[in-house]
């Protein structure tokens, strides 16, 4: 039996030999056959019908039949068929949860395990803290913006000229060190404010408020200029300062020193001649303490933090000092550090020295990697434990120096509980950086507390000041009435208090 597959035979060829003519013309007149279409739909509508139909539908009739292929690649492949579909229902819907449009979706092939509410917004929590780690928002410095700003002016405008130097002062960091100083000054408690007629409370000098503001202000930015002048270096090391003006050489170091001397003695200079001359001493050994222990101390030790802290806690100082000259009896320092009254001052300036450790070791930990490779020895990254444990620290101080407030009659007692308030919002939060070290989005939570936390103490001790409650009251509703009889009787025994004229010359013949 032979098992040989006959091969096939090739049609004879027609041609003229094989044929004769009769037949091969009828040959060659008989019509081809018609070819039979692969579709059979006209071809107006094939575009149509080739978009309606599913593409997976030679998955399913043919792929899919397979067990084996459908139970290795089928649970992959299904899912991300299931996400996309999800995320388009999403899109088309609103929803602001994609994962929701999944939770009760199957299929016959691979049905899915339906997903809890409370488990999808836990996911989604855990999804935006790590996406908020990755990408830590610090708000971009302010010398780099205005220098970036200034590359692109025309070369030699006075646009650019001013725009530069202004870099050079830390605009943002300088207002905040003369709004600090300002609030001091207002809350100082003046002299006679309970005084019956609102017209005859003695009020401070806005001239010297102008002073105090102006010198400040300049002084803030000599150190600044300072402190970049000595350290162009390590700023291009970092991506929040690689773009001042001395690391862009868009001023020349002389050019910088030159600002910073300045601005340093224009500055001290005002303090002293429109202000007193405590007050221009401690703008003068804030540009020092800045300029010359804290900038270069950032590279040796991390105590460098603790003198930052004190750089800061200066302004308010000064703006305690500026008033308490006005009412002052000598004027001397010893009066005006350390005489009565004194304490509201250093309490001011506790406040904003325990505020910095919470503010910035937040700040800080987010760019801890870059501070690292800039040579900065901070605690967010030399002792991350520690660097949670002193911003907790400073962050319960802040409960007793708001209470010294009111006990030393700077401010009324009522200030006590709406400041535990915002301590206690802003401790919370600390606590929380401490606990998850960092993680979790507890550092954001912390720096934008303590954003908020500053302005909205220092507005409710202004709005709190001791007596102001009751001087508003007064000047709104007016004055009680008195009594006219207990008004003449007053006058009466005043007139019999008075010495006889006669009785007064006889006593000066005699002498």
């Amino acid at each position: 039996m032979s098992l040989r597959v006959p091969l096939a035979r090739s049609s004879p060829v027609h041609n003229a030999a094989t044929v004769c003519l009769r037949c091969l013309r009828k040959l060659s007149q008989t019509p081809n056959r018609s070819r039979r279409p692969f579709s059979t739909i006209p071809s107006s509508r094939q575009g149509a019908v080739a978009i309606g139909k599913s593409r997976g539908s030679f998955n399913k009739d043919y792929f899919w039949a397979n067990p084996t292929l459908r139970d290795t690649f089928g649970s992959s492949a299904g899912r991300s068929r299931r996400e996309t579909q999800s995320s388009i229902a999403a899109i088309k819907t609103g929803s602001p949860d994609p994962l929701a449009a999944t939770a009760h979706q199957s299929t016959p092939q691979n049905p899915t395990k339906e997903v809890l509410p409370h488990r999808r917004r836990k996911k989604a929590r855990e999804l935006a803290a790590e996406d908020a780690e990755g990408n830590y928002p610090i708000a971009l410095d302010a010398s780099s913006k205005l220098a970036t700003l200034s590359s692109s002016l025309p070369r030699r405008s006075v646009r650019r000229v001013f725009t530069t130097y202004l870099s050079l002062s830390k605009p943002r960091l300088s207002f905040l060190v003369v709004l600090t100083a300002t609030a001091a000054y207002s809350l100082y408690p003046v002299p006679g404010l309970l005084a019956p007629a609102a017209t005859a409370t003695p009020s401070l000098s806005t001239l010297t408020l102008l002073f105090l503001t102006t010198g400040t202000a300049l002084c803030s930015s000599s150190a600044n200029a300072f402190n970049m002048w000595m350290e162009p270096a390590h700023d291009a090391k970092m991506s929040r300062t690689r773009n001042r003006p001395l690391v862009r050489k868009l001023i020349s170091p002389r050019g910088a020193l030159a600002f910073a001397i300045i601005c340093g003695t224009v500055g001290t200079g005002a303090l002293y001649y429109g202000v007193n001359p405590t007050t221009a001493f401690l703008g003068a050994a804030n540009i020092v303490l800045y300029a010359g222990v804290y900038t270069p101390m950032k590279r040796i030790s991390v105590l460098n933090t603790w003198v930052g802290a004190v750089v800061g806690g200066i302004p308010p100082l000064m703006g305690w000092t500026a008033a308490a000259g006005q009412c002052a009896h000598d004027g001397t320092w010893q009066e005006l550090l350390f005489g009565e009254g004194s304490a509201g001052g250093w309490l001011c300036a506790g406040l904003l020295f325990a505020w910095q450790f919470p503010h910035f070791n937040s700040l800080s930990w987010a760019i801890r990697d870059e501070y690292k490779h800039a040579g900065y020895r901070m605690l967010c990254w030399v002792n991350t434990a520690q660097n949670g444990r002193v911003a907790l620290r400073y962050a319960i101080l802040m409960f007793p120096v708001c209470i010294g407030l009111s006990y030393c009659e700077v401010t009324d007692w009522s200030f006590v509980a709406t400041s535990s308030a915002v301590n206690g919002w802003m401790v919370w939060r600390a606590v929380q950086f401490w606990r998850e070290n960092g993680q979790k989005g507890s550092a954001r939570s912390l720096f934008w507390a303590s954003v908020w936390h500053l302005p909205i103490v220092m507005v409710l001790a202004m709005a709190q000041k001791k007596g102001l409650a009751e001087r508003v009251w007064r000047s709104l509703f007016g004055f009680p009435e008195e009594d006219e009889d207990d008004l003449y009787y007053e006058v009466e025994d005043v007139e019999e208090q008075r010495p006889d004229e006669d009785s007064v010359v006889r006593g000066n013949k005699r002498t």
